[in-house]
């Protein structure tokens, strides 16, 4: 999809169809009076009759509308309310898309500067927009015999004023990066595991990085693994017939010798549990359980889209959860890359494990800031459900910059504690750290143990269990979050 910026009235412009938004009641701000003028009062002769109430959402479609060069124009209700949310400005744009994406048409413009948004300038409603406009086109269908026919739509233009161009050229810019980003998140996690597995996450990476200049990949295998000491990597993976991976690429688009940025995604191509097993409902699902890593690929790759001055280090820890007779067992002891040792009293909570020592490895690069994303605990969703991403971390500016970051990109987290006393039920009498903390704050406890190995930088952990995907019925699949928080964090870097 082609999204482009202009600044003229849309009367006077030929489309195939013209979105103009109507408030509950028939009411019309400026640009739908204009429009309404221009046609000899049509529309609103229309809105008298009481086709469109102008609830949110509502659309009506209407062809022929005189003296316009509009082949149709598409009024969208926009409720009583003078301010929309971002959660009812995304419904209206859906609302927009499953029209259009119906019509013949190959282009459409877009006149909704009136229309206000909660907390949001000129950019920011721009932003959310075109992000939800692209993101609504995703279909993945590689598999299907049948593919989805190619809709005719291929270009939205958005009117804007004069004064407001700038900033809505850089928003659907960088809307435009986020959402390809959230497509290849989308594509990784949807991806069934018999070929998502880890050695073609990294020929993935591989690709990538030939592909770009400035990006530099190594992929680490279970030589490499094991020279570096990371036992608690190769635990999760010993089960599995597919290799365990770390794969690292650096981007390298700041200033030389400028540390970087460090994101770090759990990889779990396929979780069974291991030995300690998943019960069979859904377990197929589990292919998501690599959602961190396709996260941090998908906002890698918005990053390249923009190209922003910064330097960022993405690394993966990726590996299968199988049950086998070489398989971890409950009542292992591992010891990490970072010398603690670990009893594993559940193979399924594996992720920590190949976190854990990816999160060592991430010392070596003198990280401005690490955050590791991670679908790492069913807790987390009866916690939080599956609106916000939990959050925690051991520095208070990195958390609230997360958050922040969160908000503005509508892809939101919420802090929980990591308090000391949490740290205590991990505590093992055979080794040093228990990998489980029992029933009780499962999400914490969990960032508790990752916490162990982030002590010489500044760390955050999200926990997207809950927002990495969608789970059953016809709407099942990846969701591409966090790509858009992630790649906002990074913009207020550059910004900053």
């Amino acid at each position: 999809m082609e999204f482009l910026v202009k600044s003229a009235r849309p009367e006077t412009l030929k489309t195939a169809t013209l979105i103009i938004p109507v408030g509950e009641g028939g009411k019309l701000a400026a640009t739908a009076k204009a429009v309404d003028a221009a046609s000899g009062g049509a529309i609103a002769a229309l809105l008298k009759r009481g086709d469109l109430a102008g609830k949110p959402g509502q659309t009506l479609l209407v062809h022929g509308v005189a003296n316009l060069k509009a082949e149709r124009v598409l009024l969208v209700g926009t409720g009583k309310d003078a301010e929309l949310s971002d959660r009812q400005l995304r419904k209206l744009i859906a609302a927009v898309y499953g029209v259009l994406k119906t019509l013949g048409g190959s282009d459409a413009l877009l006149a909704l500067q009136d229309v206000q948004v909660k907390g949001r300038d000129a950019y920011g409603k721009a932003r959310l927009i075109v992000e939800s406009l692209a993101d609504a086109g995703y279909q993945f269908d590689r598999f299907k015999s049948q593919k989805a026919t190619p809709g005719a739509l291929k270009k939205i233009t958005l009117i804007t004023d004069k004064a407001d161009t700038a900033a809505v050229e850089r928003a659907t810019r960088e809307a435009r990066a986020i959402a390809i980003g959230m497509a290849l998140t989308k594509d990784l996690g949807n991806l069934p595991p018999n070929i998502c597995h880890p050695s073609y996450l990294a020929e993935q990476a591989k690709e990538l990085g030939k592909a770009h200049k400035n990006l530099k990949v190594e992929i680490l295998d279970e030589k490499k693994l094991q020279t570096l000491g990371a036992g608690a990597f190769l635990a999760v993976g010993q089960g599995s017939e597919q290799p365990p991976r770390m794969i690292v690429m650096q981007y390298n688009g700041g200033k030389k010798g400028e540390k970087p940025h460090a994101l770090v995604g759990k990889g779990i191509t396929f979780d069974t549990g291991g030995i300690s097993i998943k019960p069979a409902a859904n377990m197929d699902e589990m292919k998501y359980d690599m959602g961190g890593a396709a996260s941090v690929f998908g906002t890698l790759r918005a990053v390249l889209e923009l190209q922003l001055p910064i330097n960022l280090v993405c690394l993966l820890a990726c590996a299968e959860n199988m049950p086998s007779g070489g398989a971890t067992r409950p009542g292992d002891i591992v010891t990490t890359m970072s010398g603690q040792t670990v009893e594993i009293l559940n193979t399924d909570a594996e992720g920590r494990l190949v976190l854990c020592d990816t999160l060592t490895y991430a010392e070596r690069f003198k990280p401005q800031s690490v955050i590791d994303i991670a679908t790492l605990t069913g807790a987390c969703i009866v916690a939080l459900g599956s609106n916000v991403s939990g959050l925690m971390g051991n520095d208070d500016e990195l958390v609230n910059q997360i958050l922040a970051a969160g908000r503005q990109a509508d892809d939101r987290a919420w802090q929980l504690p990591l308090y000391d006393e949490y740290q205590e039920q991990l505590d093992s009498p055979f080794a040093d750290i228990a990998n489980i903390g029992g029933p009780k704050a499962g999400t914490i406890t969990a960032g508790c143990f990752l916490s162990r190995f982030t002590k010489s930088y500044k760390w955050a952990h999200l926990d997207i269990a809950g927002t990495a995907w969608i789970s059953g019925g016809k709407d099942k699949g990846a969701t591409g979050r966090p790509v858009p928080l992630l790649t906002q964090y990074l913009l207020d870097r550059v910004q900053a």
